[in-house]
């Protein structure tokens, strides 16, 4: 039986590890913190130390590059049974490299990256479980990086709709258009589009 205290990290954890069970899971019992984040409500922002990771039990996040001008663009979302960190603040001395904001009132589980590694020292289990989390962060960088650089608008809009259909119906417009690279209006009119196509 999972722990029923923080079950977003247990199951992203042994999932990742392979196993039903992880060595010293007390230790990381202990480390971990629940947050409830009101909707609009930020849980790091950009440029900050931050060496945290975290899980989603519940709720959608935007992970969003935010320029001197007050642009905004959106890299990625986070909902139900992800993970998310910046990966410049955990290094020793990093900073956060955008910032993180609740697009539904939520819930999060937090750990200190410090934990996570010390753990992976002492166990193989974990080891395993932080490395195929790192070939999962890697694969969801670089679909993007691909998609950003080889698809049209109307493809990019298209794959997301086939990666993501029931995630597409909770984002809003504005927030799914930067992180397309799209303004709104250009995504209303590629929605349009789409939908005609397919009816």
């Amino acid at each position: 039986m999972p722990p029923i205290q923080h079950p977003a990290f247990w199951s992203l954890l042994t999932q990742a590890a392979g196993t039903q069970a992880l060595p010293d899971w007390a230790t990381a019992e202990r480390a971990i913190n629940t947050h409830a984040v009101q909707a609009g409500g930020t849980v790091f922002l950009q440029g900050v130390q931050h060496p945290y990771v975290y899980a989603v039990q519940e709720g959608l996040f935007k992970l969003s590059y935010l320029q001197d001008d007050g642009t905004e663009w959106i890299k990625s979302f986070a909902e139900e049974g992800r993970f998310f960190a910046s990966v410049s603040a955990l290094q020793p001395g990093g900073r956060t490299a955008f910032m993180v904001t609740a697009i539904e009132s939520a819930t999060l589980e937090r750990i200190d990256h410090g934990v996570l590694l010390a753990l992976a020292e002492r166990h193989l289990p974990w080891a395993k479980a932080l490395y195929q989390l790192t070939l999962v962060y890697a694969a969801r960088k670089e679909a993007r990086e691909r998609e950003l650089l080889t698809l049209t608008p109307e493809g990019r809009y298209r794959a997301f709709l086939a990666s993501h259909p029931n995630l597409a119906l909770r984002i809003p417009q504005k927030d799914l258009a930067r992180h397309l690279g799209l303004t709104p209006v250009g995504l209303n009119r590629i929605a349009m589009r789409v939908r005609r196509s397919v009816t």
